[in-house]
């Protein structure tokens, strides 16, 4: 069996990733595929990371774990204190199950919502910038949504959620134009329904084309390839990854 070089391109060799909301879903899937093109991964969560750690070192790859809240700038600015950060994947967001009319504590989860899916990706990505345009550039690859674009893939979207996806969007635009002249690419992939445990319970697959929702490694690798030289033209970019649920602007 003939083995195929990784593309240097794609390699993250000897390059180090900040992997957000590590734990499970998304964050998890795409630490895996960022160890497997050979960076070594840095994963954060508030939940136990023992199993992508685990999956990670099986693979043959280390990793090192930064349990936290990153609500708690302090720990934000701790992933920048120490060596030098190539590529920062922010895959970390809630979203409430909860109709919102139903909740009587709204107005308090609204700002919560916005605090989590706005403001600490805004907060990440301003440090992770300072730091990689300190050290020769890098990577940011954050996780909006298509119910950013389209307001929800149902009428069960929680406002809140869609809101903070949308504005979300919005930011990589904003961030994208004061970082890029200093060597820093931040862009952002826009998931459709995707199987994780922060979606267990919405039974949307019969309605969207493909007939399923998406699994977590088809969000993984796009948003590892945002990582990595090979999107080194790439900046401001929302790339759609709903399988065909929505196409369009």
């Amino acid at each position: 069996m003939t083995t195929i070089a990784l593309p240097a391109a794609l390699s993250m060799q000897g390059k180090r990733a900040v992997v957000t909301g590590a734990a499970s879903g998304i964050g998890k899937a795409t630490a895996l595929v960022l160890a497997q093109l050979g960076a070594e991964p840095v994963i954060a969560d508030r939940a136990p990371m023992d199993a992508t750690r685990e999956e990670i070192q099986a693979g043959g790859n280390m990793c090192i774990i930064a349990q936290g809240d990153l609500t708690d700038d302090a720990f934000i600015a701790s992933f920048f204190a120490a060596e030098r950060v190539h590529a920062v994947a922010h895959c970390a967001g809630i979203l409430e199950g909860r109709p919102w009319t139903e909740d009587r504590a709204w107005q308090e989860r609204f700002h919560r919502v916005m605090d989590i899916n706005v403001r600490v990706p805004l907060q990440l990505a301003a440090a992770a910038t300072d730091h990689m345009a300190a050290h020769g550039g890098g990577n940011i690859a954050l996780v909006g949504s298509v119910a950013g674009k389209t307001g929800g893939t149902s009428i069960s979207t929680p406002p809140d959620y869609a809101a903070s996806k949308g504005a979300l969007h919005t930011l990589v635009k904003w961030l994208s134009r004061n970082a890029v002249g200093r060597g820093v690419l931040i862009n952002a992939v826009a998931p459709g329904p995707v199987e994780t445990p922060m979606t267990r319970g919405f039974n949307l697959g019969p309605t969207l084309p493909m007939g399923r929702i998406g699994r977590a490694e088809e969000l993984a690798w796009p948003i590892a390839f945002l990582c990595t030289s090979a999107a080194s033209y790439l900046s401001g970019a929302i790339l759609d990854v709903n399988g065909g649920a929505f196409v369009g602007p």
